[in-house]
């Protein structure tokens, strides 16, 4: 079988990858970089405590626990450390009725003690009092790069060739035209472009209509900003009402205020040292002791990948062209590897049925989604 995927970031290298080891021939085109896309904007936290509908809160279960599989344990890229939320006031009727779900769907899930809490994070902050600890054991996070590197090297390793700067144009008859002019003969074509999807898919002549990635303060668009190193402990994700925070390498810590994302334009280059850093980093010691002072060494404006209904899809849309888009690729990336690569050659997973890209009804206009604005709501 001679395939081509569309697409080098997370998804599109996992799912080659798994193809080549199926004995494909494999090709990837990627239009620009690997990781160019969202994979290099992402809070990279490997979760599915929010997502709904059930079926779409199942797929991403699976998914976390694909990466504990895949990782075998840690890893340079994989930090199964959990997630460590919290929450008073009016958030916190949310939070434990969120508890309440996540338990009766048997998802890993503990409240603690604010002593517990501590013994999990030594330099977490005094919260005030009221506050309820809720710890995630099975939930992690990744360094996008390095788990990109993971990919896209065992896919090299089983020959998978990777063309950089080819922008798809057309699909069909077997053949994919780039826009220099190439040509490349496939059995099966496998689009994972990410936020480019629509358009990969209007190549292909099909419709799979996804969310604006470029509408300033829509739900694709939020501010991820990067510090320099902390001299403060943190092992995992810390998600509360104002801010979540995960480790970034180094000493470093990512930063992600969803109340703040309104103000998001990818049109517009946000400074470190601006309004958006600057209020992100005075948050911060209100959940870690010792990150005062706390400086940003770059803003950044994150595009998400979300198709128009906000669920994953994962289908065939034509003979031959097999399309998959979706906001999770972090959490979800090996499991679709494996359904993916298994479905190209005649599995068919009920789990996917909820996905399938045949669910859109052409011309069918989409209202905008609604942005995440509590934590765990992406």
């Amino acid at each position: 079988m001679r395939a081509i995927v569309i697409g080098a970031g997370v998804v599109g290298a996992a799912v080659a990858g798994r193809l080549a080891a199926r004995g494909a021939e494999v090709t990837i085109l990627e239009a620009r970089t690997p990781g160019a896309g969202t994979t290099g904007t992402s809070f990279a936290w490997v979760n599915s405590g929010n997502k709904e509908p059930e079926s779409y809160f199942a797929l991403n279960h699976a998914g976390v626990r694909a990466h504990h599989e895949f990782a075998g344990g840690p890893a340079p890229w994989f930090f199964p450390t959990g997630n460590l939320e919290w929450a008073n006031g009016a958030a916190l009727e949310v939070l434990l009725a969120r508890v309440a779900k996540l338990e009766s769907r048997d998802y890993p899930v503990r409240r603690l003690t604010a002593k517990e809490a501590l013994e999990l994070e030594p330099d977490l902050a005094p919260q005030p009092a009221g506050t309820e600890f809720v710890y995630y054991p099975e939930e992690a996070h990744v360094l996008p790069a390095l788990l990109l590197a993971r990919f896209l090297g065992e896919a090299r390793d089983a020959g998978v060739r990777i063309v950089n700067g080819a922008e798809v144009v057309e699909v069909g008859g077997g053949v994919v035209r780039t826009a220099d002019g190439s040509r490349y003969s496939a059995d099966v074509v496998v689009s994972c472009a990410g936020r480019w999807t629509a358009g990969v898919a209007r190549a292909a002549g099909v419709a799979v209509p996804m969310a604006d990635p470029e509408a300033p303060g829509s739900a694709t668009v939020g501010f991820l900003a990067t510090t320099a190193p902390v001299p403060a402990r943190l092992s995992r994700v810390l998600t509360t009402p104002r801010l979540n925070v995960r480790p970034d390498g180094g000493g470093r810590l990512l930063l992600q205020g969803l109340d703040l994302d309104g103000e998001a334009d990818p049109a517009v280059e946000v400074p470190a040292d601006g309004k958006v850093g600057a209020e992100l980093v005075e948050r911060l010691p209100t959940l870690l002791t010792g990150a005062e002072g706390a400086v940003v060494e770059k803003v950044r404006v994150g595009q998400r990948a979300m198709p128009a209904d906000g669920l994953t899809v994962a289908g065939f849309a034509a003979e031959g062209f097999y399309v998959v888009a979706t906001h999770s690729g972090i959490t979800l990336a090996p499991l679709l590897a494996r359904l993916v690569a298994d479905e190209v050659h005649g599995a068919d997973f009920p789990e996917l049925a909820d996905f399938r890209p045949g669910r859109f009804v052409p011309g069918r206009t989409y209202e905008p989604l609604r942005p995440a604005r509590l934590p765990s709501e992406q």
